[in-house]
């Protein structure tokens, strides 16, 4: 179902909260389970202005909880479980390695809807959702393409899991599509939220000749890391970091949760909420694409833009073939498009990048 269906009947279920209110019914609580602090100004943050939407659209009809800093595994069953018992209607855990806990903690709560971010396990009461952050991967890879002097462009990596692998060759692919001689060096964080690392990581790639690092992470250590460095053309991770604009940071891919947050949240306050998994994109608003600065020449962010008008209306998929695995089977034939499922669970590196995809 897409976000623009999901809002329809909007104004009614609000109306309807109201009422309930004033007939004496508690407000809907809503808990949020985040891995990062709301002040990460990457993933985390934009998530929590998504709650804020919530609170601001719908006021006294909810009521909204959230817990910060949740690591992945047993604390979170933890965190979950004791949001259900006190109260909340409906819960969103927003990381794939909630994936399984979220599973976990419905069975015991019935009653109680959840909904998992970026995952793809569902249940009678557990919804998922995610973006198509690989269309702004798309696009960041043709500006990274075209403003490599040193043909070398890092990328700083979280986990081995489909939707990081989607956006490395997603990125890589468009990349090489306007200069055939770039190479990719991949470094595994493997973490979300580590501004040391985070930092380590770029300044590894800068030293072995990045001049263009993207990075899937969630703090702005890679952009400081970058200006430290000069020269280092940079992009914004699920939020906008335009602090660092208009150089290294030259654009950014934006999450934006709000709407689908304001929605989910109505369906349950009008009885309408069902189990169900959501994808959207830039067509339908839940990937934005930042400002992209002047520090990109004149042409290339043209060209960018017409890539992102493409990709929302259609007309451009930017998983389209002639595309190749990585030991040099053929995966898409000319003209052809990759299939979501193939998409969601993406394991492997097209060609063109070098190195082992770590188990």
């Amino acid at each position: 179902m897409k976000l623009t269906t999901l809002l329809a009947g909007a104004a009614m279920a609000l109306g309807l909260a109201t009422s309930a209110l004033a007939d004496g019914h508690e407000k809907t609580k809503v808990g949020f389970v985040f891995v990062g602090p709301i002040g990460d100004g990457g993933w985390t943050y934009e998530h929590n202005k998504g709650r804020l939407m919530v609170e601001e659209q719908l006021g006294d009809a909810v009521e909204t909880v959230f817990v910060e800093n949740v690591a992945e595994g047993p604390d979170s069953e933890r965190v979950m479980t004791q949001m259900a018992l006190d109260g909340a209607d409906l819960i969103f855990t927003t990381s794939f390695g909630y994936m399984d806990p979220t599973i976990n903690i419905a069975k015991k709560f019935p009653d109680v809807k959840f909904e998992h971010a970026t995952g793809y396990k569902r249940a009678d009461n557990v919804s998922t959702y995610s973006a198509r952050f690989y269309e702004g991967r798309a696009i960041q890879g043709h500006i990274a393409g075209k403003m490599t002097k040193s043909n070398i462009i890092g990328y700083i990596a979280s986990y081995p899991i489909p939707e990081v692998i989607r956006g490395i060759n997603a990125a890589y692919i468009h990349a090489a599509k306007v200069n055939p001689d770039v190479e990719f060096k991949i470094i595994w964080a493997y973490t979300w939220f580590d501004p040391a690392k985070e930092a380590d990581a770029a300044r590894a790639l800068i030293e072995q000749g990045a001049d263009v690092v993207l990075q899937h992470t969630d703090s702005t250590a890679p952009q400081a890391a970058a200006q430290e460095a000069g020269n280092v053309v940079t992009f914004g991770q699920a939020s906008d970091m335009a602090q660092y604009g208009p150089f290294p940071r030259v654009s950014s891919i934006i999450d934006e949760w709000g709407p689908y947050y304001v929605a989910r949240t109505k369906a349950v306050m009008d009885g309408t909420w069902e189990s169900m998994d959501t994808w959207d994109g830039i067509g339908a608003g839940m990937v934005g694409i930042g400002e992209i600065t002047d520090a990109v020449p004149a042409d290339v962010k043209e060209e960018a833009l017409a890539m992102k008008a493409a990709i929302a209306d259609g007309s451009y998929h930017p998983f389209t073939g002639p595309i190749k695995k990585q030991d040099g089977s053929d995966w898409l034939a000319e003209g052809e498009v990759a299939d979501d499922g193939t998409l969601a669970g993406m394991s492997f590196y097209v060609e063109g990048l070098t190195g082992e995809i770590p188990q």
